[in-house]
């Protein structure tokens, strides 16, 4: 089916008059792109990012950008006169033009254009001495010694691509041992507790603070028939949530793994500590280059020992026992 693409250009003060009319046309589904709220969020989450993309700041910057998108029929072409009209009745009513230019801008697109386009980014990746990565969607037709995991990212970060999941893969690969247990810490998509069970762990426990990661763990294991009997993935704060530290403490932990940022990782570091076996590894990634000396004396001021630094790019992994 082939859809409307409407961009209607406005300010932050405009999104709610803007959003407003839509929704008395019966429009309840759109997207905002706004850089003060962009830079807001930003700002409220900083203790989960180290780095921004330079195209999305570039991307979100300027005017702002109320979305949505109408059938390419007659209806959606009535709607589409409705919204046109509705925004200059609005423009006439704001005489001091405090909502900006209220001007729209239409782009035809098609549904699979929705569903696919993202995936042309995506191919199998060899990674370490054992591991491909595989998009569901992609064929390999190439014979492999290789472990093939198959993966549908869905809204979960872990692709396979970034290189700190490359550098956490490459380690799981050298201390996963046969029957060991492994616990992942921000688990995303699952990459890294999956891999690790089909590496040769016999049970693996995934954390992570989005609710949504349990379903796109469930699917990506379950897509490499791994199964639910020895993998076990829940959502919550591992640091501050009673119920998840009792959950993950019903274990002691060969490996742990910690593919976040350098903020987090610090303050992780003492409560997976507790939840390792003598002798065990914590394996991190996702520190931004600048900040591993500093990751580094946090680990080693919890008890750890650094056996290993590697660096890919802008980022560091951390191996310690």
């Amino acid at each position: 089916m082939e859809w409307t693409k409407v961009t209607i250009y406005t300010t932050n003060s405009g999104i709610e008059p803007v959003s407003g009319r839509l929704m008395q046309l019966g429009i309840t589904g759109m997207s905002i792109e706004d850089e003060q709220e962009f830079n807001d969020f930003l700002e409220e989450s900083r203790d989960y990012w180290d780095y921004v993309d330079e195209d999305l700041v570039k991307y979100m910057s300027g005017e702002t950008r109320v979305i949505v998108y109408v059938s390419e029929d007659a209806a959606g072409r009535e709607l589409l006169g409705a919204i046109r009209g509705s925004m200059l009745e609005l423009k006439e009513m704001d005489k001091s033009g405090e909502f900006g230019r209220l001007e729209t801008e239409i782009e035809s697109t098609k549904t699979e254009d929705w569903a696919n386009a993202w995936k042309k980014y995506f191919h199998p990746i060899e990674i370490g001495e054992k591991l491909l990565i595989k998009p569901v969607w992609e064929d390999y037709n190439s014979d492999t010694d290789r472990i093939i995991f198959n993966i549908n990212p869905g809204m979960s970060f872990g692709t396979g691509s970034h290189f700190t999941t490359q550098l956490c893969l490459e380690a799981l690969e050298k201390y996963i041992t046969p029957g060991c247990k492994m616990l992942d810490l921000g688990c995303g998509s699952g990459i890294l507790s999956v891999c690790s069970l089909m590496l040769g762990a016999s049970e693996a426990v995934a954390v992570d603070i989005d609710p949504n990661c349990i379903d796109t763990a469930y699917e990506n294991a379950a897509m490499n028939d791994v199964s639910k009997e020895n993998y076990h993935v829940i959502s919550g704060n591992v640091v501050t949530d009673p119920e998840v530290k009792s959950f993950i403490a019903k274990n002691k932990y060969e490996v742990v793994a910690a593919n976040i940022v350098a903020d987090v990782i610090i303050g992780l570091a003492p409560s997976a500590r507790e939840y390792m076996k003598e002798g065990g590894v914590f394996i991190t990634s996702g520190i931004i280059d600048g900040r591993q000396d500093e990751v580094k004396e946090a680990l080693e001021s919890c008890g750890f020992t650094v056996v290993e630094m590697k660096n890919r790019k802008d980022w560091w992994s951390i191996v310690c026992k």
